[in-house]
């Protein structure tokens, strides 16, 4: 990887293309630390704290912590990643946006383009309004906010900052390198990286705090009350529940960076996993010179879907316990609260449905993304076929049976992957490690697909230089 950046730096059109990437990034990470004005930070990121596993806090996580800063990029790309879903379910379901994308052209592909930058800034509405009256909710805004002129100023600058993002995006699709909004999104999750590392230290440090007997829960909610005596009962207490739940032991440490490892191993190995089907071409004749006669293949990846069904799944699955959050938590020792407890993100119903939603999903991405009709068809028309099937049925049901073994495999590699944080953090007593699987593919497969790109455009660039 880094003898193709060194490479790719170089080749001064890369060069300039690597630069206004870069140039992208910091323009981003400084929007991340412009704040939102009206909004107590300090106790909406102690709130969001308690949300860790929720969808706000997936959301917090794609953003890099903006949205527990309350920054102008808050929502970050969030809107444009739904959108684009959205956008994609609707192209199999609705006739006409399926001709569109099919049949378009690159006219049709800006129209599509332009319906999802629609449908971002709509759904960017729809949060930003989330956002503030969650906000409200909680009593999070300033105790001098001017009313509506502060719900005003709050939906409109993170609805820009939004739009702002999805922008930016584009412009490295068409004048950096690799795809603009998975660079942010690499970014932004890359960014939390110090803050981790300072929470591992910090969690060591409370171990031993609580193992030699210098920390108690008790002392260290009498501390807190002394320091933060504006903050309400509930919001001590989460403090407390957050700073004793954060405590790990240096054998968890030492697992969980292992982990941590074998989990970046292992996604590397099945990113670049592919079954190959045997094609063989028929030869024919064209006037005097025979074509065709050669073998190829069909490669298949194992993770077709990417990352999309984890972050489909979790944001479905987590619905229930973020809606529960958003309108309060119930009491303990009510049945509302065992039920919640039931459901919770850490509880083992939640990992069950999460698991088999991610499942789902990729079965359903994987055929919105590979059609075995049309693949078949394909090979018919270019007078290929599969070693021992015949053209037609026989080699779609073929194509079928490949694909949903391929599916089953790359839907459980994903459920594996998104568990296991889960379940590491149950085990060593630290939740902060939940959605720590997402964070890894995301950011392990942006780099593979931006080396690769780079690797494509220097390829490209040495056949132009022999072909001149």
């Amino acid at each position: 990887m880094i003898q193709t950046i060194r490479k790719a730096w170089g080749i001064p059109e890369l060069r300039k293309k690597i630069i206004f990437t870069l140039l992208i990034l910091l323009i981003f990470r400084i929007g991340n630390a412009i704040t939102v004005p009206y909004i107590n930070k300090g106790a909406l990121a102690l709130q969001l704290e308690s949300m860790g596993s929720t969808y706000f806090g997936l959301l917090n996580t794609i953003s890099g912590g903006a949205f527990s800063m309350a920054t102008v990029f808050a929502l970050s790309i969030q809107p444009y990643i739904n959108s684009s879903i959205i956008i994609q379910l609707l192209t199999v379901a609705i006739p006409a946006l399926e001709r569109l994308a099919r049949d378009g052209g690159e006219e049709g592909k800006k129209k599509i383009q332009s319906i999802t930058r629609y449908t971002t800034v709509g759904i960017a509405v729809l949060q930003a309004v989330g956002y503030y009256f969650m906000i409200k909710r909680y009593n999070l805004l300033d105790t001098d906010a001017p009313g509506i002129w502060a719900a005003l100023v709050i939906i409109v600058t993170l609805i820009a900052g939004s739009s702002f993002v999805m922008w930016m995006g584009e412009q490295v699709n068409e004048f950096g390198v690799g795809n603009g909004i998975s660079i942010i999104l690499f970014a932004g999750i890359l960014a939390r990286v110090p803050s981790m590392i300072s929470g591992m230290i910090k969690g060591i440090q409370t171990w031993s705090s609580i193992r030699s007997g210098a920390l108690t829960a008790e002392g260290l909610k009498a501390s807190y009350q002394a320091a933060y005596s504006y903050y309400s009962e509930e919001q001590i207490q989460t403090m407390v529940d957050s700073t004793m739940s954060g405590a790990i032991s240096p054998l968890g440490l030492i697992l969980l960076l292992v982990g941590i490892l074998a989990l970046i191993v292992f996604i590397v190995f099945i990113n670049d996993a592919e079954r190959r089907i045997p094609v063989q071409y028929a030869k024919r004749q064209v006037g005097r010179k025979m074509y065709g006669g050669q073998s190829s293949n069909l490669p298949m990846k194992v993770s077709m879907a990417g990352v999309l069904p984890v972050i489909f799944a979790q944001s479905i699955a987590s619905l229930p316990i973020t809606v529960w959050s958003f309108i309060g938590v119930p009491q303990k020792g009510t049945v509302s609260y065992s039920i919640y407890q039931a459901i919770d993100t850490k509880s083992v119903v939640y990992m069950v449905v999460y698991f088999v939603m991610i499942i789902g999903f990729s079965y359903f991405y994987s055929s919105i993304q590979f059609n075995p009709v049309e693949i078949a068809n394909n090979l018919k028309k270019q007078g290929g076929f599969i070693p021992g099937f015949r053209p037609g049925k026989p080699t779609v049901d073929f194509i079928k049976k490949v694909l949903n073994k391929i599916t089953l495999f790359g839907a459980i590699y994903l459920g594996i992957v998104a568990i296991c944080p889960l379940i590491a953090g149950k085990l060593i007593g630290n939740n902060s490690v939940a959605i720590g699987g997402t964070s890894v593919i995301i950011v392990v497969g942006v780099a593979l697909e931006t080396v690769k790109a780079l690797e494509s455009q220097m390829l490209m660039r040495q056949y132009k230089g022999f072909l001149e």
